[in-house]
Order: C-alpha cells, then structure tokens, then sequence
C-alpha cells in the first residue's frame, strides 16, 4: 500500500523534503511541492494523514471521491483539503494544480501533541473538516516549503523550526481532544496529564518518584498510577523514562556535549544507567544513535 501522495502523484514534486536527514521534524512530516496538468489519481487507502494546501490564484474544478462519496466543489486558494488516516480518497482535478502536500505519521503526531503542548487527542486526531480555508495554515505550508528550497546547510534547521510553528497552528486550531468521558470520566484528564508533563520538565535532571507525580495531580499513589495507565497505555515510571530518552536524544544533536553530560542533565545515574535505558527503549546505544545524525561528508 502506498505511504505517500508521492507514490502515486501523476508529476514529480518540485521541491521534497524527502532528502533532509537528522532532524526529529522528519520521522512528523514529509513536505512535497507539486505543479502538475489536469489529470486524477487513483483511489487508494493511505497509513497517514495528507493535508493539501492550495496556493493557486484562479478558483478550479476539483474532484475528490472520498469512502466511496464524490465531492465535485471549486476549490480556492488558501483551502485546505485534510485526508485522514485509513479514508480511501481519489482525486481528479481540471486544472494546473499549486499544491503543498503535508504527509503526517499518526504516531508520531500523537506523541508530539502529548509531549509538546500537553494534548491527549482522540483516536481520529483531527476534526472531520475534509475541506477548509486558513491562509494563515497556508502561509506557514509556504516557508515549510521555502525552508526546503533553501537548499543549504540551513535547510535542515529552518525545516525543523517551520515544522514544529506549522504542526502546532494545526492542532491548536484542529486537533481533535479526548472527551473527557472518554479519558476515565474525568479521573484522568487532560488537565492532570499537563501537569504530569510539567512537573517531568521541570524535574528532568532530578530523581522523579510515584509520589511526587501523584502529589501534583491530588491523587493517591495506587489510584494515580492505575489511571495514568489506563489512559496514557503506561506506567507512570515507563512515561518519564521514556521522555528523559527523548530529551536525551534532541539533546545529542548538540555534538559539543558529551553522553555524561546528557546522562546528567536527563536525570540518568550515569553514563551507564542512560545508556542500558536508552539501549531498552530504543534498541540502539547513545553512541550508535549520535554517529547516525553526524551528516556524511
């Protein structure tokens, strides 16, 4: 089954964000820029959510059959067109198409809207808004896109920051919350979870107890690792473990600092503490991860 647009897109990309390595912003989103003729694309079943971005000036004919339904609508700059996970969708359109076309990985969205701005979504995500107009989304689709046309050394670090200003502006407006009868009615919400992840942030380099996290949410110990469980499919100790490695991680893309250091500032023992959790939960040694972001000269 095709992962991506790309695979079955009658054109090449002009611009793809394909080739950018090393950057966490790559395992959320591809980016491709396309410019093609009138022609259609097969229907077809995708693993990740699409969002087309509509730069062109003139209003066109569109068509998009989506589970089996047909749209015939005009579609107009700055609309945004959003395919979820798992919709088998097709496309005809009847002129030449403008189009930025973001791929987002599910999981990873997941785990960015916990981590990041303390979100628990749905299982859908996302709001069921199969076509939308933002200019503002579109505009930050736009220096997306430009940041990959630089072409240079400062590619990779532009395409980070505008990735992470793009997917924050789409969950803040779009992103689907769990209902609060959905997350244990209301024993565990999203508020408790905030501020979980808050105090874990603010704690990363010390020793983090049950206790302490409890504390912070009013609950009692057994009580609030059962919810924490039950909703996060974790134990409170596997979550923090789990976001001192990925700290870790961001923070070994600074080659200045040594894997003593990072052990220290995530909070690890030692040295060989991270790198047996790391080794654990990743499956790889902290050396072994930091050789592969080193770019190939």
């Amino acid at each position: 089954m095709p992962q991506r647009y790309r695979d079955i897109y009658p054109s090449l990309p002009l611009i793809d964000s394909e080739g950018i390595e090393h950057v966490s912003a790559a395992r959320l989103m591809s980016v491709q820029y396309f410019q093609a003729p009138p022609d259609s694309m097969p229907e077809d079943v995708f693993a990740e959510h699409h969002l087309l971005l509509n730069l062109k000036e003139d209003p066109h004919r569109v068509q998009n059959r989506r589970n089996g339904e047909l749209r015939d609508f005009e579609f107009r700059k700055n609309d945004i067109i959003f395919t979820p996970a798992g919709v088998r969708s097709g496309w005809r359109w009847f002129a030449q198409s403008d189009v930025i076309v973001v791929t987002l990985e599910p999981a990873e969205v997941q785990r960015f809207a916990e981590r990041e701005l303390g979100m628990l979504l749905s299982d859908k995500q996302f709001e069921d808004l199969p076509q939308f107009s933002d200019a503002d989304l579109c505009a930050a689709g736009v220096m997306l896109r430009d940041s990959i046309a630089a072409g240079d050394m400062s590619s990779a670090v532009m395409f980070e920051a505008m990735a992470r200003v793009f997917l924050v502006k789409l969950l803040q407006k779009y992103g689907q919350r769990r209902p609060e009868e959905i997350a244990l009615s209301a024993r565990f919400t999203s508020v408790h979870y905030q501020k979980v992840l808050g105090f874990v942030r603010a704690n990363i380099d010390r020793t983090i107890v049950l206790d302490d996290l409890a504390a912070e949410v009013g609950m009692s110990s057994s009580h609030f690792s059962r919810v924490f469980k039950e909703v996060m499919g974790k134990s409170p100790m596997q979550f923090v473990l789990s976001y001192r490695v990925e700290q870790a991680m961001r923070r070994m893309e600074d080659q200045s600092l040594s894997l003593g250091e990072i052990a220290l500032d995530c909070g690890f023992a030692d040295q060989a503490h991270f790198t047996r959790t790391f080794k654990q939960l990743t499956g790889t040694t902290p050396s072994a991860h930091r050789s592969n972001l080193q770019p190939t000269t």
